[in-house]
């Protein structure tokens, strides 16, 4: 009985076994459709100007983007198709990009103009279930109205105010993708390069260029300048390029501000200005503010040129905004102009 038990239990647990190892591993995946949202507004001023420029004839909106696509509204005053005889306004929705098949949902919407805020809307949105999102075929294909509204109507209306009319379109682009199982995680640390190349300021190690600025030293490296700043480049690499380049005197610039223009360049970012200037006070770092403008402009370094600025835009004093007004005139800097003007006439209304 015991042989008999042992020789048919191994036939059993072999078929177990080759069962075992031989079922499927059962993997998974989803599969995700889901609509990129944006809006655009388009506002018609002189309507009454616009009629009669033609049937088909149509003004367009600025193009913007949604969902990595280009788009513009098209509005017709006179109406898209002649057999409307011009009796009714169209609008319309068009790719302005390159596309094939690009399948989106749009919304079209007159604004009531009276504050009631009885819209005309025209929307795909809430037909998505029975039609699916449209398909736009290839750039310049549209989705609209050619009889958005009676011409009649609309002029009579509270769409229509100081002969204005707006018109707003929300376009939902239909984006897939399929998702499956992560079988990793690996953390990936911010970008650091900014650090590291201060450190290569900081440590002196293969500089190759020095630069005098009232009696100090500085010692930097040419192919950091140059790729930061096209007068460096110039000054460094250029056929007029300076012929002692070993140490190159610098005018017209103080020590502490040409130390913050270095450490821009290497760090990408601005110092401490109370440290960099020994005072603990707002005018001093609004004067330095004022020094690397002035500095980040004969340089060439735009992103710092507005970063001063916008700093300067924030505090506009009372003892500084004459400085200021004459620094944003003489480096065309508009906003900072405009916030000197506003400080100097609020300051007039107080006297």
């Amino acid at each position: 009985m015991g042989k008999i038990l042992r020789e048919t239990s191994r036939p059993s647990s072999n078929c177990s076994s080759a069962s075992s190892s031989s079922a499927p591993a059962t993997t998974s995946s989803t599969s995700i459709t889901d609509t990129v949202m944006g809006s655009h507004q388009l506002k018609i001023t002189g309507y009454s100007l616009s009629k009669g420029i033609g049937i088909g004839k149509y003004i367009a909106s600025d193009i913007f983007s949604v969902g990595g696509y280009d788009w513009a509204i098209y509005f017709y005053p006179d109406g898209k198709s002649l057999e409307d005889n011009a009796s009714s306004v169209s609008l319309f929705i068009a790719l302005a990009s390159e596309g094939t098949d690009v399948r989106a949902l749009f919304e079209l919407t007159l604004l009531d103009q009276s504050g009631k805020e009885r819209h005309k809307v025209h929307s795909h949105f809430e037909r998505t279930l029975e039609s699916g999102p449209y398909t736009l075929k290839y750039r310049g294909s549209m989705w609209g109205y050619k009889r958005f509204f009676k011409r009649s109507t609309l002029e009579t209306s509270d769409y229509l105010k100081d002969d204005c009319l707006t018109v707003t379109c929300k376009v939902g682009v239909v984006k897939s993708h399929t998702e499956g199982p992560k079988i990793y995680s690996i953390p990936i640390p911010p970008s650091n390069i900014g650090q590291q190349f201060g450190m290569l300021l900081e440590s002196g190690k293969g500089s190759d260029v020095s630069f005098e600025v009232d009696g100090e030293i500085f010692a930097a490296h040419k192919l950091v300048l140059a790729a930061r700043s096209p007068v460096f480049r110039a000054q460094l690499f250029g056929p007029m390029k300076d012929q002692n380049t070993q140490c190159i005197k610098v005018e017209d610039i103080e020590a502490p501000v040409f130390k913050a223009l270095l450490h821009v360049i290497y760090w990408d970012s601005l110092p401490d200005m109370q440290e960099l200037t020994g005072l603990n006070s707002k005018w001093a770092t609004t004067l330095m503010a004022q020094h690397l403008l002035a500095a980040a402009d004969r340089y060439g370094l735009d992103r710092l040129r507005l970063i001063c600025e916008a700093s300067l835009c924030e505090d506009v004093a009372i003892n500084t905004v004459a400085t200021t007004l004459a620094l944003a005139e003489q480096h065309h800097c508009f906003q900072l102009k405009a916030a000197a003007k506003d400080r100097m006439g609020a300051t007039v209304i107080e006297l």
